[in-house]
């Protein structure tokens, strides 16, 4: 959970009907870094991510390393140029939540944006845990973000939180 003395809630966004994404805009650079927390069922059913952008940029400005871990096997990659980060798994059940931490540093500074995120699904025993770094190659200081959906829609009552972190 948040630490109070060093995080402080920007916005919380709980969908009161299925959505194809999430957006938090105006984001003031008040803070050092931030971290935006989802819990989210995907209504499709279908295996899907979760697509990160900043600032609505589609562009071929991103990339990321990760490495998945599913039961007793692992995959990892390391793409480049595309045109999002994906976040991975968002759902492939419609009754089984996926939980994400995304940590977005220096967001207001004027270099390249970095990203940690950590995403689980709990599958009684046989869910699945990865982990990421991702780039922004933009120096503009992040004032939106979009999570969106890659198919379906995010289900009714998925959670999406947005802290800012005092001076990390």
């Amino acid at each position: 959970m948040a630490d109070t003395a060093t995080y402080d809630k920007i916005a919380t966004t709980t969908l009161g009907s299925a959505a194809s994404s999430i957006t938090f805009s105006s984001i003031a650079a008040s803070w050092t870094d931030l971290r935006l927390v989802i819990s989210n069922i995907i209504t499709s059913g279908a295996s899907s991510d979760s697509l990160l952008t900043f600032n609505g940029d589609t562009a071929t400005n991103y990339s990321r390393t990760y490495l998945i871990g599913l039961g007793s096997s692992a995959i990892s990659g390391a793409p480049v140029s595309q045109n999002n980060i994906p976040l991975d798994f968002a759902g492939t059940s419609t009754t089984i939540s996926s939980m994400y931490e995304i940590n977005v540093f220096s967001y207001a500074g004027s270099t390249y944006k970095t990203i940690l995120s950590k995403a689980a699904e709990d599958y009684n025993g046989s869910g699945r845990v990865g982990v990421q770094v991702g780039l922004w190659r933009s120096t503009a200081a992040i004032t939106s973000i979009t999570v969106t959906v890659s198919t379906g829609t995010y289900s009714t009552g998925t959670t999406a939180t947005l802290y800012g972190i005092k001076a990390a």
